[in-house]
């Protein structure tokens, strides 16, 4: 795949070459070839021109991953519209704020998250549209009702023979051109509606050709949000391009989802967030090998070859069997989860980024990762720590190149705090760099805890070990009066199944506050932990919403 092609071009390419081919599948649900793509998108376009939508027009879509999803997006973009993916995890409150903050004229939108939004609140929308059956919900215009009425009539008239492969013919975009405007989940509680043009779509999804090499007719399961930029480049765009057939779970990838569905669909590549990977090792793999026989096998080098190639194996079937590499971005993987991995040699690999990159900065094949290591710089982008010492003493990472943003939608503020003078766009991430251009991250800027008596502590690196103790869920290191104070959300099926109480789960973790703190040097001792009684609210990426919890006692 090369870098000079116009990213619309290879779509249109991948529709006439697998026209036969399925496209896009609803897990337990229906199926379209990528014929059946290109009629919806046909039909789109002709929606769009009689309603009288013009290039350049915003038009949002928000649901849950389905096939209809995916074809609406390539119809908009196709058309020359701009496309505003928003998470149907997302509040409504805060749907509805980006959809007028876009101006968005148009909103297609999924049935489970329709009944929540008020069209009231959205008063300069002149139609919404259900995902499901294309039904039109809510009408301000004639023009749209009219067309949404004679659609097929209106095809018909444009095709009065069959609509054939060599007929799909879609124009050709500027480098520069905005495509998408993705409004970010952040940590920090305030979205900004990421300018992504063509060039960075193009740069990211020819990066992953390079690096992945998906044939056509390769399947993908689509489990990250099409509404957050990961899910949307690293599966759908490029699997579309690839001339993959991609399947949408349609619901919450739990690890018994996971298990069933895979061993099914049989995934050649397959894109998550670490939590996923993390979950499944901790329930489903980890147990049989976390015992003293287990490590003492382990680590004997008779057998040790022979018992991690069956723990492998085991762990390899657990997501279907068939995949190249398991990419995880999103959120800082649990080193200790990673190390097992190396030592079973399983093939992961680290994808990192963010939404104003769309996604990727940096991402290795699984084979070239470095431990803990989120990989190198990717092909059109250049970085740099800013730091003295960038291979040693942690910097901000900045970056910039062709994956990088045009800007936040009507935020020159925004922007000009992101993107420095010389076209550097600083990260907020801490790394270091080392001397072959592997790249550590060591936790947000905005995260770093500085104590009373100058020390730097990374939360991320303490709540990582902490996450991997017995009885822990996930935690959150946060600095109060110039402590450290780790919360908790428990892992009480764990309790349950050891028939433990609440005094005496309260122990345990007080056992591993010692035991961490044994690990951890003076400066950077847990002080105590509180048990929170819920998990923590996240991102779509599954990063904890930081600023929620600062001030809890």
């Amino acid at each position: 795949m090369e870098i000079q092609d116009s990213f619309i071009q290879l779509i249109e390419q991948s529709i006439r070459k697998n026209w036969d081919r399925s496209a896009l599948t609803d897990y337990k649900g229906a199926t379209l070839q990528y014929k059946d793509v290109a009629r919806k998108i046909e039909k789109m376009h002709i929606l769009f021109q009689h309603a009288g939508i013009q290039p350049g027009d915003k038009i949002a879509l928000c649901g849950r991953n389905s096939a209809n999803w995916g074809a609406t997006f390539l119809g908009v973009i196709t058309y020359g519209a701009v496309a505003v993916p928003i998470l149907h995890e997302f509040k409504a409150d805060n749907v509805h704020n980006i959809v007028n903050h876009s101006e968005a004229r148009m909103l297609f939108v999924g049935d489970q998250v329709w009944e929540n939004f008020n069209e009231a609140a959205m008063p300069h929308l002149e139609g919404i549209i259900e995902l499901k059956n294309f039904d039109l919900v809510v009408s301000r215009s004639k023009q749209l009702s009219y067309a949404r009425e004679h659609l097929n009539e209106e095809f018909g008239k444009k095709y009065p023979c069959r609509f054939r492969a060599e007929q799909v013919s879609y124009r050709r975009e500027s480098p520069e051109e905005l495509a998408v405007i993705n409004y970010t989940s952040g940590t920090t509680g305030y979205s900004k509606g990421v300018m992504l043009p063509y060039r960075s779509i193009l740069s990211n999804v020819v990066h992953i050709d390079n690096k992945v090499g998906l044939k056509a007719g390769d399947r993908i399961v689509s489990m990250l949000p099409l509404g957050h930029i990961f899910g949307l480049v690293f599966d759908f765009l490029y699997g579309i391009t690839a001339g993959a057939h991609l399947w949408f779970l349609t619901r919450m990838p739990s690890p018994k989802i996971i298990a069933e569905s895979f061993t099914e669909i049989r995934p050649r590549i397959i894109a998550c967030v670490p939590l996923i990977v993390e979950k499944i090792f901790k329930k489903n793999i980890l147990p049989k090998v976390d015992n003293k026989l287990g490590k003492l096998l382990l680590n004997l080098p008779i057998i040790s070859d022979k018992i991690k190639e069956n723990i492998r194996q085991q762990a390899m079937e657990v997501f279907g069997g068939n995949f190249i590499e398991i990419v995880v971005g999103g959120a800082p993987f649990n080193a200790e989860v990673e190390a097992f991995l190396r030592k079973i040699n399983f093939p992961y690999t680290i994808a990192y980024g963010m939404t104003e990159c769309a996604p990727l900065i940096c991402h290795s094949r699984w084979d070239e990762i470095q431990y803990t290591s989120c990989g190198k710089t990717v092909a059109n982008m250049e970085t740099r720590v800013l730091s003295d010492d960038p291979t040693r003493i942690p910097g901000e990472l900045v970056c910039r190149g062709m994956n990088t943003m045009l800007g936040y939608y009507k935020n020159e503020k925004a922007t000009e705090e992101t993107i420095d003078k010389e076209g550097w766009l600083h990260t907020g991430d801490m790394a270091i760099k080392d001397e072959q251009g592997n790249i550590y991250i060591k936790g947000r800027c905005k995260n770093m805890l500085l104590t009373a008596s100058g020390q730097n502590i990374y939360p991320e690196e303490i709540e990582a070990r902490l996450n991997n103790m017995p009885f822990v869920n996930e935690s959150l290191v946060i600095l109060q009066n110039n402590k450290l104070i780790a919360l908790v959300y428990p892992d009480n099926e764990e309790a349950f199944q050891q028939n433990m109480n609440a005094h005496q789960l309260e122990e345990a973790i007080e056992n591993n506050r010692i035991e961490l703190n044994s690990q951890l040097p003076a400066y950077a001792q847990i002080t105590r932990i509180k048990l929170y009684p819920e998990e923590f609210e996240k991102t779509a990426k599954k990063s904890i919403k930081r600023y929620l919890y600062q001030d809890i006692r």
